[in-house]
């Protein structure tokens, strides 16, 4: 009955499996990306309950049932209560925020997983295998746990976490091998003195320590790229743990996220050209620049009659949104306002940066929650050959992604590819105030001589253009 028993959950632990590989499939696209994630939670919860019932089989816990499974089935409805509250309250500004919180308690989970089986387990019972899993486990989520932490914070603009390392980057470089160094150290120690509780313990202390000190020296605007990174950790450290606890589908689904992490983290390398080397090493150097007040001293203030003469002038429009579009929750008044354009007659379009708001495929979620046609969606390669054609380019709450300094050296956004709306024939700015992008610099394009601003919130400005387009009927 334990064999038939056995054999009946590998098949569903490789159902479950199948299952992860299709979800991450099928998320390759909006249209098919809500069945994929469906797909993931329909595996998961299979992945869970076959490890649930094979718990229940367990000697032990038969013959101490109260205890046990209290434990697990409280654990579950404890993540299970905080699962549902973040996935309902969370705003769709605050989507890098939780993915980093979930990328920390996942290299967290993996870290005490590992422990709790490596502390459990016999002297002398541990393979040399299954301690180097565990070790490398205990540095990735340790790494993880503490890097994630550090860029959510860095993400809600907490004071702590602005705060730089006071060491050279060369001193803090050979701080971190130095630690890392430790880490394998310990590893070997633990294979070969057997010692491994300090030696675990060891090696926790330093992977967070390395968290803390490889991510606080980012500047904000690579943030995205770290978390994709860590996004990629926290699925390693999971399939180093599945080594551990001999489960399969806890090294695939691992493996999933790690390799699928490391492929968006080299997307979006590529989109900000930048060198995943240079993001994690390059410290966030300081550039000179031109003071704000300079920058700024011809500054065109605009209103939303002009630019709703604008538009109804123009015969092709674009939309570049950008994460004050996400603050203000203006995709559906920029939906409404396209419409109103196309039945002028004119044709819009919407220019899409690969990092446009705070992480990859925001602005497109967004737009598809207003029912905008994917068609019109444009990718940066594909829209910049041809601003120089567009009547009019109303960005709304985009900075660093269209900001002219990225083609100039000694700036925090040099060499990133942005969306060329300079060369559009007229552009608009809707913005609150001239205050700076997350990279911190100013934007040379707010006082270009074809650009004005539109101060002032979002969807009520983009509302109060188009109320002053029907006026002109």
């Amino acid at each position: 009955m334990v064999e038939l028993n056995t054999v009946f959950f590998d098949l569903l632990y490789l159902l479950a499996a199948v299952l992860f590989i299709m979800g991450i499939k099928k998320m390759g696209h909006p249209r098919t990306a809500v069945l994929g994630n469906l797909l993931g939670v329909v595996g998961m919860l299979i992945a869970a309950g076959v490890s649930f019932a094979i718990i229940l089989e367990n000697d032990a816990i038969q013959n101490s049932v109260t205890l046990p499974i209290g434990t697990i089935v409280g654990a579950i409805f404890i993540g299970t209560f905080f699962g549902t509250m973040l996935a309902t309250r969370v705003q769709m500004t605050e989507m890098p925020q939780l993915v980093a919180i979930f990328n920390g308690v996942g290299g967290l989970a993996s870290v005490l997983v590992a422990a709790a089986s490596l502390l459990a387990a016999e002297e002398g019972a541990l393979h040399v295998e299954v301690m180097v899993a565990g070790g490398i486990s205990g540095l990735i989520g340790g790494v993880t746990f503490v890097g994630s932490a550090v860029a959510a914070g860095k993400l809600l603009e907490l004071a702590f976490f602005k705060k730089s390392i006071p060491l050279p980057a060369i001193l803090r470089h050979l701080l971190n091998l130095m630690m890392f160094a430790g880490c394998i150290w310990c590893i070997y120690a633990m294979v070969i003195n057997g010692n491994v509780t300090m030696n675990f313990v060891g090696i926790c202390i330093l992977g967070c320590t390395l968290g803390y000190t490889l991510t606080t020296p980012i500047g904000g605007a690579d943030m995205p790229v770290v978390i994709a990174l860590l996004n990629s950790y926290s699925g390693l450290a999971a399939a180093a743990t599945g080594f551990v606890v001999d489960q399969p589908v806890l090294i695939i689904s691992g493996s999933l996220v790690g390799a699928s992490g490391i492929i968006l983290t080299s997307l979006m390398c590529k989109a900000m050209n930048r060198s995943l080397l240079n993001v994690l090493f390059g410290g966030g150097a300081a550039s000179a620049y031109e003071e704000d007040d300079e920058v700024y001293a011809t500054v065109i203030r605009t209103s939303p009659e002009d630019v709703a003469i604008m538009v109804d002038m123009a015969d092709r429009v674009v939309f570049v949104p950008g994460y004050g579009m996400a603050v203000a929750q203006a995709q559906n008044a920029v939906s409404d306002l396209a419409k109103q354009i196309e039945e002028r007659g004119a044709t819009v379009e919407y220019a899409i940066h690969p990092v446009a708001g705070r992480m990859p495929g925001h602005m497109n979620v967004l737009l598809a929650e207003a029912d905008v046609d994917y068609s019109q969606l444009k990718a940066l390669e594909e829209m910049n050959p041809d601003f120089d054609e567009v009547d009019v380019a109303i960005v709304i709450g985009a900075n660093d992604v269209v900001n002219p300094e990225a083609r100039r050296e000694g700036t925090p956004v040099s060499g990133m590819p942005i969306l060329n709306v300079d060369e559009a024939r007229q552009v608009v700015i809707i913005k609150r105030s001239l205050s700076p992008g997350y990279a911190g610099i100013a934007n040379p394009l707010f006082a270009a001589d074809n650009a004005s601003m539109l101060f002032g919130d979002g969807k009520a400005m983009i509302q109060d253009i188009s109320t002053a387009l029907k006026e002109l009927d």
